[in-house]
């Protein structure tokens, strides 16, 4: 089992910046890959970005250029540093960790204003 504590989020003007952090406890030495996830009322939980246990990251392409996620494997954390936020990235944010199952954040929102 792991378990997710995220902080960070809140709300910023546009082209303003949050960071979003993720502490990983319990099983932590069988995750393979973290990682955040977005998602607005009524819609499908998308993918923001994620990062292997070797570093290896991907993105959502809405994302790109503006997000940054990194990880310490040492302290079991995941962070996302968002700038350059538009109001469409206004969502609950939550974090993601993968081994052979896959565990879930209580989600943090983020809102940005126009």
């Amino acid at each position: 089992q792991v378990q997710l504590v995220e902080s960070g989020g809140g709300l910023v003007q546009a082209g303003g910046s949050l960071r979003l952090s993720c502490a990983a406890s319990g099983s932590t030495f069988s995750i393979r890959v973290m990682g955040w996830y977005r998602q607005i009322p009524g819609k499908p939980r998308e993918l923001v970005a994620t990062i292997s246990s070797g570093d290896i990251t991907n993105y959502a392409d809405s994302v790109k250029g503006r997000f940054t996620i990194s990880r310490d494997n040492a302290k079991n954390t995941v962070t996302l540093q968002m700038n350059s936020l538009k109001p469409e990235d206004t969502a609950v944010y939550y974090c993601h960790a993968r081994t052979s199952a896959y565990y879930w954040g209580q989600g943090t929102q983020v809102t940005v204003s126009s």
